[in-house]
């Protein structure tokens, strides 16, 4: 029988999970849908991780609240879900008097918006803030409150809780079809969500949180019509022994359209450089280019002159769900009965999602939902043993009550076997599922001396075929077919 929800969250990055997570606090039924084999594939996965510090954005837009608020909840979160978090400060470095004055504009918004312990800065400050920064930078804004954090670790984390809370996570599930059954306003109203692969199930109220697919999604339930624009974002990572590794999130002065190319200090000691922001009509456009390296490295370079192309070990890019307003559109519909749009939530989305789950559930408390807290209800998850983060006392410990922890998988980020088939365990099939969760592959060699061990535990620990893995769903396989019949002794 077609089970029925209460609530369904459509999207699972960092918006749909922060928002399952929050309404598991009440006795509801909640299905938490996923289009891809694993959470945070989608927007999330390629966020900069950066918590921002609320200077950005002009205090009348609904997004610059929610920053604000959804930074100050970081370090209770923190300590529920035990995600890497480190609160660094972000500074904007200026190089003229010109974008000395933008950077003024910013402190002004910072004050306006609330932003804690915003600093003007001349250039003396500036540098031993930031002894890395380039000698030509004169001044410039510190925020002490931003900060940075694994977004997937982020959003991992967020699930877990949800789930052991009672959320219902169905991954692969891609909504393709929507009926509507009961009267208008009566209480029997209910959607039936079709999935392209033939599942179906029942909900009362819906969220749509589909990032990049959230104007589909809304069309699909006959709500607003809008158009989300995909704006590309190429990143670089650069090794951990990187000599342009710095202490905090460096800004340039920001464009009209973007908050600028930035250096990342990466909360797991590597560092990050970019992004670029292109628009684009393609949804599924991930590559990166030779030209946009050129632009990352120029802009780098000009913050912290150190950064150096030969540190590179990958590239990247992701893709914002950009709204024509540049705000959130975060609202009950007018059109589609109990259903609230999540859409537009590019940066500082990722900041924000805890303020957005709140905010979330005042809108569907409003429209009539009822909320009744479970006194069941467990805010913190078990923190996961990370053998690269125990003392060698501990690792002792750890291998003596399970070997497995003795047998090291990935050796640039020092992750044992045990992490890895716990990962698996936790719901991980797929190769890049298991790497984003446990950080084997993220490594110098990406992944060139780990990846065929990883496969061989997905395979004894699934029971799937060699030519079932995939590295992250849908058709990416690993291995073809076998080229010559195999050794029988």
């Amino acid at each position: 029988m077609m089970k029925r929800y209460d609530v369904v969250v459509i999207g699972a990055g960092v918006s749909g999970a922060a928002i399952a997570r929050r309404l598991s606090a009440y006795r509801l039924s909640i299905a938490l849908l996923e289009k891809e084999i694993d959470v945070s594939f989608g927007v999330s996965k390629a966020n900069s991780g950066v918590i921002h510090g609320g200077f950005h954005h002009s205090p009348d837009l609904l997004k610059s609240r929610l920053e604000i608020q959804g930074n100050l909840m970081y370090d209770k979160l923190q300590r529920e879900l035990h995600f890497p978090f480190r609160r660094c400060g972000i500074l904007v470095a200026a190089f003229s008097t010109e974008e000395m004055r933008i950077v003024q504009e910013l402190y002004n918004r910072g004050v306006a918006n609330g932003a804690i312990g915003i600093e003007l800065c001349n250039g003396d400050r500036m540098h031993m803030l930031e002894p890395k920064l380039n000698s030509d930078v004169m001044g410039g804004l510190f925020a002490p409150g931003g900060g940075i954090v694994e977004p997937y670790r982020l959003v991992f984390s967020l699930v877990e809780s949800a789930v052991l809370n009672g959320v219902d996570l169905h991954t692969n599930f891609d909504v393709a079809g929507v009926e509507k059954s009961g009267k208008t306003g009566s209480e029997d109203r209910e959607y039936v969500l079709h999935g392209s692969d033939g599942q179906s199930i029942r909900g009362r109220w819906v969220i749509n949180a589909a990032g990049l697919f959230a104007d589909r999604i809304s069309g699909l339930f006959g709500a607003e019509d809008f158009r989300i624009h995909p704006r590309k974002g190429e990143e670089f990572l650069l090794d951990r022994e990187a000599s342009a590794h710095t202490g905090r999130v460096i800004f340039p002065v920001p464009n009209p359209v973007s908050k600028g190319m930035l250096v990342i200090p990466t909360v797991e000691g590597t560092t990050m450089i970019g992004p670029t922001a292109l628009e684009t009509d393609d949804k599924e456009d991930l590559a990166t280019s030779s030209e946009n390296f050129e632009k990352v490295f120029y802009s780098a370079r000009r913050l912290i002159p150190s950064v150096s192309e030969r540190d590179i070990i990958t590239s990247f890019a992701g893709l914002r769900p950009s709204l024509e307003d540049g705000d959130f559109y975060i609202a009950r519909s007018e059109k589609a009965e109990r259903f609230v749009q999540v859409a537009g939530i590019q940066s500082p989305g990722l900041t924000a999602a805890p303020a957005i789950a709140e905010y979330v559930k005042d809108l569907l408390k409003q429209g009539g939902l009822e909320l009744t807290e479970d006194p069941d209800y467990q805010g913190e998850i078990p923190a996961v043993p990370r053998f690269r983060s125990m003392s060698l006392h501990e690792q002792d410990a750890a291998v003596k009550a399970d070997p497995a922890y003795g047998n090291i998988i990935c050796r640039c980020e020092n992750v044992s076997e045990a992490e890895v088939v716990a990962a698996i365990r936790r719901g991980h099939t797929s190769l890049d599922g298991i790497k984003f969760y446990t950080r084997a592959g993220m490594g110098r060699c990406q992944g060139g001396f780990c990846s065929y061990k990883i496969l061989q535990i997905l395979r004894r620990e699934t029971g799937l075929p060699w030519e079932k893995i995939t590295k992250r769903g849908r058709k990416s396989w690993i291995v073809r077919e076998r080229i010559s019949p195999a050794k029988t002794s």
